[in-house]
C-alpha cells in the first residue's frame, strides 16, 4: 500500500509538471502569457496563479479562486470576459479541456508505476521520480524551441553559460559539450559566484548568446543578469522548469526541464537529459561539426585510457628510464 501511495505521488507530481508545459503551450496558454507580461496588476495575478496551478484552477469555484489570487469575485469574472469566455465556469471548462488532452502518456506511467509489486526504498522513489521528470520533459518539449535555440547558438560570437548553486554545475557540463562547437564559449559564473558573472557578461551584445539555467528555488542574480543581458540586446535561452518560472518572461527561448522532487528542492536528472539534447541537435546541425568533432578526438586521445595510450605511456617510461641511467652513468654512481 505505502509503494502505491509513493508512486501516486512521484506521478502526480511529473503529471502537474508536464501538465503545466503543455498548458502554457495551449491556445489559452499563450493568452494567459500575454496578460501576465502586458496585463494589469490584478490580471497579471490571475494568470499568473492559472499557469501555475491548471490543474487545481478546474476543482476551484470561482470565491476560491479568487482567495487563491487575492482578487474580488467580479474581477475574476471580469478577467474570464477579457480573454474571451463568457464566464469564469466557461474559462475553468476550457482550461479542464486542454490539460485532459495532455495527461494520457503520463496516465499510462502512472498506471505502470502503481501496479509495480515490491516495497519502496528512498533511492527507488527517487530513481521514480527521475524516470517521470524525464518522459514528461519529453513528451512535453517543443522542437521547433531547440532548433531555433541551436541556430542562436551555432551564429553566436560568444556564447555565455550561467548558472549559480547546483545549476553551476549544470553550466558548466553545457558549457564543455558547446565548447567544440561553438565560436566562443565563456562559463560566466563557475565557482566565482555573481561579481564574476557579472564581470564576464559586462562586454554581452546583439551578437552573442546568454544560455541561463535556474530551478525552484531560483535564484535572484540569474534572473537579473539575464535581465541584464536581454537589455544590451542579447539573445537569452533558458533551461528551466515550467511556464511560471521567472526566467521566462526575460528569454527569448525555453527549453523546459521537469524538476519535482518528493525531497530535494528540485530534481535536476531531466535538466541534464535537456542538455545533453541540446547539444546533441547542435553536433548534428551541420557538417562542419563533423570536422571539428574528429580534431577534439585527435586533440584528447593521448590522454585516454586504451592501448595506444597504454602504448604512448610505456614510451614515455622507457625514454625517461634510459635517461635516468645516462645521468646516472656520467656522474658515476651505482
Amino acid at each position: 500500500m505505502t509503494n502505491s501511495k509513493s508512486a501516486n505521488k512521484t506521478v502526480m507530481a511529473a503529471r502537474s509538471s508536464s501538465a503545466d508545459v503543455a498548458f502554457a503551450q495551449s491556445s489559452i496558454g499563450h493568452t494567459l502569457s500575454g496578460v501576465l507580461a502586458e496585463g494589469s496588476t490584478s490580471n497579471r495575478s490571475i494568470a499568473d496563479f492559472v499557469l501555475r496551478n491548471p490543474m487545481r484552477v478546474t476543482a476551484l469555484k470561482i470565491d476560491e479562486m479568487a482567495e487563491g489570487c487575492q482578487v474580488s469575485t467580479a474581477t475574476i469574472s471580469r478577467f474570464a470576459r477579457d480573454i474571451g469566455f463568457a464566464n469564469y465556469a466557461a474559462m475553468r471548462s476550457a482550461v479542464a479541456e486542454t490539460l485532459h488532452s495532455e495527461m494520457q502518456p503520463v496516465d499510462k506511467l502512472r498506471h505502470t508505476i502503481e501496479n509495480r509489486e515490491g516495497s519502496a526504498w528512498p533511492g527507488d522513489q527517487s530513481m521514480e521520480y527521475a524516470l517521470a521528470n524525464i518522459t514528461a520533459t519529453r513528451n512535453a518539449q517543443s522542437q521547433s524551441e531547440m532548433v531555433q535555440a541551436v541556430q542562436k547558438l551555432s551564429r553566436a560570437r560568444t556564447v555565455y553559460v550561467l548558472g549559480f548553486g547546483l545549476s553551476s554545475y549544470l553550466a558548466g557540463l553545457l558549457s564543455l559539450h558547446l565548447q567544440p562547437f561553438c565560436a566562443h564559449v565563456v562559463e560566466a559564473a563557475g565557482q566565482g559566484g555573481t561579481e564574476v558573472a557579472a564581470g564576464h557578461l559586462a562586454n554581452i551584445g546583439a551578437n552573442d548568446v546568454l544560455v541561463v539555467i535556474s530551478f525552484p528555488r531560483y535564484a535572484l542574480d540569474v534572473i537579473r543578469l539575464a535581465q541584464y543581458a536581454r537589455d544590451h540586446k542579447a539573445c537569452v535561452i533558458a533551461i528551466t522548469d515550467a511556464p511560471a518560472s521567472p526566467l521566462v518572461e526575460v528569454s527569448e527561448h525555453v527549453l523546459y526541464a521537469n524538476s519535482g522532487h518528493a525531497v530535494l528542492p528540485s530534481s535536476s536528472t531531466a535538466a541534464v537529459a535537456v542538455i545533453e539534447a541540446l547539444a546533441v541537435s547542435l553536433m548534428v546541425s551541420n557538417k562542419d561539426n563533423v570536422e571539428k568533432a574528429a580534431r577534439l578526438t585527435e586533440a584528447i586521445s593521448a590522454y585516454l585510457y586504451g592501448p595506444a595510450s597504454s602504448k604512448n605511456t610505456r614510451n614515455a617510461g622507457r625514454a625517461g628510464t634510459t635517461k635516468v641511467k645516462k645521468r646516472t652513468a656520467k656522474s658515476g654512481a651505482t
